[in-house]
């Protein structure tokens, strides 16, 4: 089996993963161990400073591959908001960081909705880019959702932005959806499919 490092500690996005992983079938699961950060023991605070979501699942991943040898892939992913000029994009998860609060997804919520208060426009779109470097080589993939931005929290599954993000032809939440439902047409789900979708073409090449 081989040991393919996903550069994040974040259960719901190791789960997320996983389980897309097992959606392409037995044959390409057992070939791969998708193994967080502190399953190899890494517990640095890794840079994310780019400019872009690519920047950052690079930066993420090259750590990786440079500090522990082992063929690695990272993600970065936001939301974006196009009445706030797509705000709150790479700073997504930092969106909050200036009101006193670190990483927090509630201050982050709350940030967002103060600042769409008395907004009409409320379409947006999650963004994100999946890096990997395998076998001395890098590849890129990535997937957008769009929909539109709630007036209030509604849901209490998923994690960050997802109590508020209505995903386009949908009623509900993505904080309403079960992670199925939610993988099918998530920005992660469609980026990661392709690269499943990569890995099982490598599988087929070797047989």
């Amino acid at each position: 089996m081989k040991k393919l490092v996903f550069a994040t500690n974040n259960q719901h996005k190791l789960d997320e993963v996983r389980a897309l992983l097992k959606e392409a079938g037995p044959e390409i699961a057992e070939r791969y161990e998708i193994l967080s950060l502190d399953d190899i023991g890494c517990h640095a605070d890794i840079p994310e400073n780019g400019m872009t979501f690519a920047d950052n699942a690079l930066q993420k991943a090259e750590y990786v591959k440079v500090h522990y040898n082992l063929d690695c892939f990272a993600d970065d992913s936001g939301l974006e908001v196009r009445a706030l000029g797509m705000e709150p994009g790479v700073r997504s998860a930092r969106y909050a960081d200036d009101c006193g609060y670190s990483h927090d997804d509630t201050a982050n919520v709350d940030k967002l909705l103060h600042n769409m208060a008395n907004v009409k426009e409320r379409q947006a779109q999650f963004r994100a880019v999946v890096v990997l470097l395998m076998d001395g080589d890098r590849y890129e993939f990535e997937g957008v959702c769009r929909g539109e931005i709630g007036r209030q929290r509604e849901g209490s599954k998923g994690f960050g932005y997802d109590p508020i993000f209505y995903p386009e032809g949908h009623s509900v939440t993505f904080a309403e959806m079960s992670m199925q439902d939610k993988n099918l047409i998530s920005h992660r789900g469609k980026a990661v499919r392709q690269l499943v979708k990569y890995l099982a073409s490598i599988e087929e090449k070797i047989v």
